[in-house]
């Protein structure tokens, strides 16, 4: 099946599909867009395989182009618009893109495109209306650059242009035809980009939504996780789209204020987010102004494990469950979750009818009934694997079964519980950091001698990183510098991968061969009182 007949041959086409911002798109509108951004593929002499980047946020312009892009049969990479402009060229790199459909704050860096060499044409999405003299001016400034021949246009000078051009046929894919890639980082801190069929799209639609979300006609839907985050785009385009329901969109980066804003306007009857987001929620509630979620029937929380607590107070506060689970970039969405009426807070929920999971020690021999283990799941949403990454691949999907890398065990009532990581990455906000990367960065002030990044947790059991650090100069101030270490953090890193918390040290524990033993760095974290720090998003908005 192709993702477009899935979407739109469903009835009334009349309804409501998106709501962003003052929009209201129907289906039938969607369709159109979607039809002219084809046009413009073929315009642009995209080839079935090619990859094309989107570097949008959360739009009716994202949706319509990735709709348009897999099922033309073109490869769709979803970027995320929160990483600095080096880590968006690693990717682009990395999937060898040859388009990229972009906001406009983007077009000059990517016009440039100094180190791009795939990058050919760039079409922006410039949401001010403006005048396509500037798109134009740079297209002349940037057409002969050193990395080759690169057109710059406008979204809507290129649907202009390719108005006449025939539509081109959508064809059923193949079993194992690439429909997008979905980056994540993994245990190397390097970007990896799980490769998905459209098949994996409504596997997760048939069996997740289907049997835990079971939306109706009427819902409406909001995400604070992002579009081109697989946990986001299940739950803002696949499921709702593919059902026939109403997603919201937003550009804007979701705080409690956005947040509220949302649910006073367009009250959504289903909210997805992650733990620090329902903290944040909790604090503006109770602080700032009283939130309404009498729309909602439920919450649903991924990313990382919800703290019992948080869930609890959620429940008590705002009269909806959340339903708690997990699912990974490499399964494209959720594979345990709670159900509705059967929450058990502090756990993932059960398996997922669809998806087998077992437990291995590290002999790679099932774990005792009850004991933790590393969690291996499968499923037919699996990727097919990671671009152009064969040795990696190898070692994640192995017969069938995905490496999760987490800890987890099962209780005799079939409910799993999340016990760490069986690696030392860790995810704040939802979204995984890589200490050798932290490292890597705050070892670049000449202050710091040697440094380990280890996972801590804040006041409201949330995650977030930590540094012990060893100072190039004993006597040096350690408030100056874990000032100047937070602003070179803030320079370098993305917010959810800066330290929350450091701890100057005067030696690091090393094994014989010579690596950090974080593992007795985190037992001194537990041993000490809890970090009086905010979590990542909390910090953000104080």
């Amino acid at each position: 099946m192709i993702l477009f007949d899935a979407i739109f041959s469903q009835e009334p086409q009349d309804k409501v599909a998106i709501r962003f911002e003052q929009q209201r798109i129907s289906y039938s509108e969607l369709r159109e867009r979607t039809l002219s951004v084809a046009r413009a593929l073929s315009f642009l002499n995209v080839e079935r395989g090619d990859r094309v980047a989107l570097l949008l946020n959360d739009s009716l312009e994202f949706v319509a182009s990735f709709i348009a892009i897999s099922s033309y049969g073109a490869i769709a990479v979803p970027v995320n618009m929160g990483l600095g402009f080096e880590e968006q060229r690693t990717i682009l790199n990395d999937c060898t893109a040859s388009v990229a459909i972009a906001e406009a704050n983007l077009a000059g860096v990517l016009a440039a495109g100094e180190q791009l060499p795939s990058l050919r044409t760039v079409v922006v999405v410039d949401r001010e209306e403006k005048s396509t003299t500037e798109t134009q001016s740079a297209q002349r400034r940037h057409s002969d650059g050193a990395a080759g021949p690169r057109r710059l246009w406008s979204l809507e000078e290129v649907l202009a242009e390719s108005v006449s051009q025939a539509t081109p046929a959508f064809i059923d894919p193949a079993d194992d035809q690439p429909c997008c890639i979905f980056y994540t980082s993994g245990s190397t801190g390097e970007p990896k980009g799980a490769v998905h069929r459209q098949a994996d799209m409504f596997y997760s639609n048939e069996t997740y939504c289907r049997e835990v979300l079971k939306l109706r006609a009427d819902d409406r839907v909001f995400s604070s996780s992002r579009l081109p985050f697989s946990y986001g785009f299940g739950n803002a385009f696949c499921f709702p789209l593919l059902n026939g329901c109403t997603t919201i969109l937003c550009r804007e980066k979701p705080n409690a204020e956005v947040i509220s804003s949302v649910f006073a306007e367009h009250q959504p009857t289903i909210f997805f987010g992650v733990p620090v987001i329902y903290r944040l929620l909790l604090d503006h509630h109770r602080d700032v102004a009283r939130l309404d979620f009498s729309h909602l029937r439920f919450c649903v929380s991924a990313g990382e494990a919800l703290p019992a607590r948080l869930g609890e107070e959620i429940e008590a506060v705002f009269g909806v469950e959340v339903l708690d689970g997990i699912g990974s970039t490499e399964m494209f969405h959720m594979w345990m979750s709670n159900y509705q009426g059967e929450v058990r807070y502090g756990s993932s929920g059960k398996l997922i009818k669809g998806y087998e999971a077992r437990l291995l020690d590290p002999e790679g021999k099932p774990s005792p009934a009850g004991a933790e283990g590393n969690l291996w799941v499968k499923g037919a949403s699996a990727a097919l694997g990671y671009w152009n990454k064969p040795e990696v691949t190898a070692a994640t999907f192995v017969d069938g079964w995905v490496r999760t890398g987490d800890l987890y065990r099962q209780d005799a009532d079939g409910y799993w519980y999340h016990m760490g990581r069986s690696d030392d990455c860790f995810k704040s906000s939802g979204q995984w950091v890589s200490p050798v990367e932290v490292e890597g960065a705050l070892l670049k002030h000449a202050g710091v001698n040697r440094i380990a990044v280890v996972e801590d947790f804040d006041g409201n059991g949330l995650p977030c990183a930590c540094a012990f650090v060893i100072k190039t100069n004993s006597a040096a101030d350690d408030a100056w510098l874990e000032e100047q270490l937070k602003k070179l953090a803030r320079e370098k890193l993305p917010r959810f991968k800066q330290p929350r918390k450091y701890v100057f040290v005067d030696e690091l524990p090393y094994t014989a061969t010579g690596k950090i033993q974080r593992f007795k760095l985190r037992e001194r974290l537990k041993e000490s009182p809890r970090s009086n720090v905010q979590s990542p998003m909390s910090a953000t908005h104080s």
